[in-house]
Order: structure tokens, then C-alpha cells, then sequence
């Protein structure tokens, strides 16, 4: 986990099925915007995949955690090296909001705010299906962020799956039961 978080930056629930985190990141804010929405920049912290800009749009994700980072970290018995998700977009407002379904996981909302020369980074995952979801994305999301983090900082990421079962463990006591 990186030291460039916000004070709470675990993931909070502030409505049911729906986990809120920030992030301060350095801009401009297009450059922000570059790394949500270009499949080559996206993939370096999250997934490949090229993105809709049209809402109603579907396009596809795919998850290689074990490349982000050098090493990957041990990754946990059940989870392939990829992995994959179709996506509706929902809201493509360059560069402020992104919006898409998460696969069958809910939805995910961007909003980016300039705050001086650094960016507010606000994600909002929203209707999870299922209470067990959120102990899932909750971390992953925690861990991915801090991966853009130190992406744009220029520094060196925690290995990607040791960050994420030690999120896990943390966001296990951390979220509403």
C-alpha cells in the first residue's frame, strides 16, 4: 500500500451494496482521464481492453494481475492469471466522469475533480448483487488504485496479490458484516 492516500482511504460503505474510495492523484486531469480510459495505460494498473465512448455500449475487460507489478506477488489458490468481463458503458463525460457496469457486478463510477495541480479521484462502486462482492472489490479496487498511484508518482508498487490478501484481511474487519 502506498503512503499517498487520503486520511480513510479504505474503501467506505455509504449506502448498502454501494463502497466509495478516493485517491489524490497528480494531474492535469487528462492525463488522469488517459489512464481510466486508454486500454494501454489502464492495463499498467487495472485491465486491457478498448473503451466505449458511446453509453449504452458494451465493450470487454480483462484482468493479467499477475503483470502489474515486478514481482506479482503470490497470487491466492482459486484466481487465474486472467481473467475477463463484458461491460456496458453508462457515462463517457471526458474528463470528468466515467461510468460502466462492472460485468455482472454492479457499476462503477470515475468522477475526477482538480484540486490545484492534483486531481480527486472519487470511485463509487454501486449495486453489488451480494454482500460477499464488496469483500472482494473492496480490496481489489484498494489494491489496483494504489498500483495508478504509484503508476503516475513514479514509484514502485507493492506486489499486486500480497497488497490484495492483505487488503482482504483488513476490509474483512472493516466492512459491515
Amino acid at each position: 500500500m502506498t503512503d499517498i492516500m487520503l486520511p480513510g482511504s479504505y474503501g467506505e460503505v455509504i449506502e448498502p451494496a454501494t463502497l466509495k474510495i478516493e485517491r489524490v492523484l497528480p494531474g492535469p486531469i487528462e492525463r488522469v482521464w488517459d489512464y481510466l480510459t486508454r486500454s494501454d495505460l489502464r492495463r499498467q494498473w487495472l485491465a486491457s481492453g478498448d473503451m466505449a465512448t458511446k453509453a449504452g455500449t458494451e465493450f470487454e475487460l480483462t484482468w493479467r494481475n499477475d503483470e502489474l507489478t515486478d514481482p506479482p506477488g503470490k497470487r491466492p489458490d482459486g484466481f487465474g492469471d486472467q481473467h475477463s468481463a463484458v461491460c456496458e458503458l453508462l457515462e463517457y463525460d471526458p474528463p470528468h466522469i466515467l461510468s460502466y457496469t462492472f460485468g455482472k457486478h454492479g457499476e462503477v463510477t470515475f468522477t475526477l475533480t482538480p484540486q490545484g495541480d492534483e486531481v480527486l479521484l472519487t470511485l463509487v462502486h454501486r449495486r453489488m448483487p451480494d454482500p460477499g462482492i464488496m469483500f472482494m472489490v473492496g480490496p481489489g479496487w484498494h489494491a489496483h488504485l494504489d498500483i495508478l498511484v504509484a503508476k503516475m508518482r513514479g514509484l514502485k508498487a507493492e506486489p499486486f496479490w500480497d497488497s490484495w490478501v492483505k487488503l482482504k484481511a483488513e476490509y474483512a474487519k472493516r466492512l459491515p458484516k
